[in-house]
């Protein structure tokens, strides 16, 4: 998902860049861990042993040569999926009647299989029936406290100690391979990424540019060697194949990208191995065109064909990625060709077609979800029950420490005093975490319209609900809830309403 670890104009950049231009990093991961690299991550790789990869400088042309960055991480052992019986349990210092959530994932996307009472600081999932893959537990329902494990019905009993109440910070897995595997690469992984992160900080107007540019690759590959060095020390395991995943075989042939992904492995899904794959190749060859887009999306979908499962996994994927990048007549290409169209000769089951119409229902013309939300000052805010009263309800998301916002909300809140009376309403929904942050802007800004906020950050059920990925982003719904306008401004609101309040 996929982080709010950056500024929020940062993140509005990124994640329409990632895409379109193959300087960026990609910052969305959601089987990564949020918690911080201890120093024990020092130790660890210090086992590594030193880069030994290199690679041929790239003429820009497509060849099907066998990238150095690739390794086999699959064998006879950890071949395909594979359903069976895991017991999962553990211990996690919480305070009496704490619950512990088990969620299965698939992208960027989770659902909820089990749940546990922790008891005398000792949880245990006794008799599930899962298949290969990552899942997600949440301690007390908190979105934020959580942590990915990989389940694998070849280890029957999984023991996870946790030592302290914050799920991702330090744990161990003295009965899991998987685990100790991942636990030990994550750190390593997000040090790594950390390290890049910085010097792309400076690569700006640096007259170094050329010289951070080649540190870059060389913590990159750093990175690749982490990964092969762990493939042969977790050989056969579910682990070092994910590994193999994340670096293609034929990095510079389009229509090879994804030969190294069996479409017909189901454990691909409980996995972001198809939704990163997907984006770079959308990165390397799309060259930021929609023609390019379009040829990329042609070939993922024959690939993938063979497979309804996986193929769902990968139409989703695109869908979610155009929607996010502002790329809504990809969208319909996608939905009109690959999903709602009955000749297109593909199985799809109806929850790929359930969470498309997720999609569809924020465009325009369409009726958006509704949501019942605490109120700053009190009681709760229905949207379409706000809406019906109103001739335009503005739906704007924000959060306290978005800078773009600081520069909209001076000019919504004159545009709310000039309409607010002729029959339009504002309903401002806060991606905060904290409520003062949350209480202090509508304070000190004298906000006089509808504030509401779950307090639950990028994690709340509603921007997930409406798929947010920047803020300020807006709606404007008429009177009969439907989506009329989706401006980028407010002078865009201002202009709409000057043109049909009437």
């Amino acid at each position: 998902m996929w982080r709010p670890e950056f500024g929020i104009d940062k993140i509005s950049y990124m994640k329409t860049m990632t895409w379109i231009l193959s300087t960026l990093l990609v910052v969305l991961s959601a089987c990564n861990d949020s918690a911080p690299v201890p120093s024990s991550a020092k130790a660890d790789q210090s086992k590594v042993a030193k880069t030994t990869i290199s690679e041929p400088v790239s003429s820009g042309d497509q060849t099907d040569k066998v990238s150095p960055r690739y390794k086999n991480g699959t064998n006879d052992r950890n071949k395909g999926d594979k359903i069976g019986t895991v017991r999962l349990h553990g211990n996690v210092a919480v305070a009496p009647g704490s619950m512990i959530y088990l969620y299965v994932t698939e992208a960027r996307n989770k659902a909820l299989l089990d749940s546990a009472e922790v008891e005398g600081g000792i949880f245990n999932f006794p008799n599930l029936e899962v298949g290969r893959g990552f899942y997600e537990l949440v301690l007390n329902g908190k979105a934020n406290n959580n942590t990915q494990i990989i389940l694998n019905p070849d280890e029957s009993n999984v023991y996870l100690e946790f030592k302290s109440s914050r799920l991702s910070g330090t744990k161990l897995a003295p009965s899991s391979r998987e685990n100790t595997a991942w636990f030990k690469y994550i750190k390593l992984e997000n040090k790594n990424k950390n390290e890049i992160q910085n010097l792309r900080k400076g690569m700006k107007d640096s007259p170094y540019k050329s010289r951070i540019q080649e540190q870059v690759k060389g913590k990159e590959l750093e990175l690749v060697q982490i990964q092969h060095d762990l493939m042969d020390e977790y050989a056969g395991t579910y682990f070092a194949k994910v590994l193999s995943w994340k670096n293609p075989k034929y990095l510079n042939s389009q229509g090879k990208y994804f030969d190294d992904m069996d479409p017909l492995d189901n454990s691909l899904i409980h996995t972001m191995a198809i939704s990163d794959r997907i984006q770079g190749m959308m990165v390397k060859f799309s060259k930021g065109e929609d023609s390019g887009f379009l040829a990329c999306i042609d070939i993922i979908k024959a690939h993938f064909e063979p497979n309804p499962k996986t193929l769902e996994s990968a139409l989703y994927a695109m869908l979610d990625g155009f929607y996010n990048t502002g790329k809504e007549d990809i969208c319909q290409y996608i939905l009109d060709n690959y999903i709602f169209d009955e000749d297109c000769g593909a199985d799809l089951s109806d929850v790929i077609r359930q969470r498309a119409q997720g999609i569809i229902n924020l465009q325009v013309g369409k009726t958006p979800p509704n949501f019942n939300i605490e109120a700053y000052g009190g009681g709760s805010v229905n949207l379409m029950k706000t809406a019906a009263k109103n001739q335009y309800t503005l739906v704007m998301f924000w959060a306290s420490w978005c800078h773009k916002c600081e520069q909209e909300i001076p000019v919504l809140i004159p545009l709310y005093a000039k309409y607010g009376k002729k029959g339009f309403e504002t309903i401002g929904v806060s991606i905060d975490a904290s409520r003062k942050s949350w209480t202090d802007v509508i304070e000190s800004r004298g906000m006089q319209y509808l504030n509401v906020s779950q307090l639950q950050g990028w994690d709340s059920p509603i921007v997930k609900d409406y798929k947010i990925t920047a803020t300020p982003t807006y709606f404007l719904l008429n009177n009969k809830g439907e989506i009329v306008l989706k401006p980028k401004r407010i002078y865009e609101v201002d202009a709409y309403l000057t043109q049909n309040l009437k």
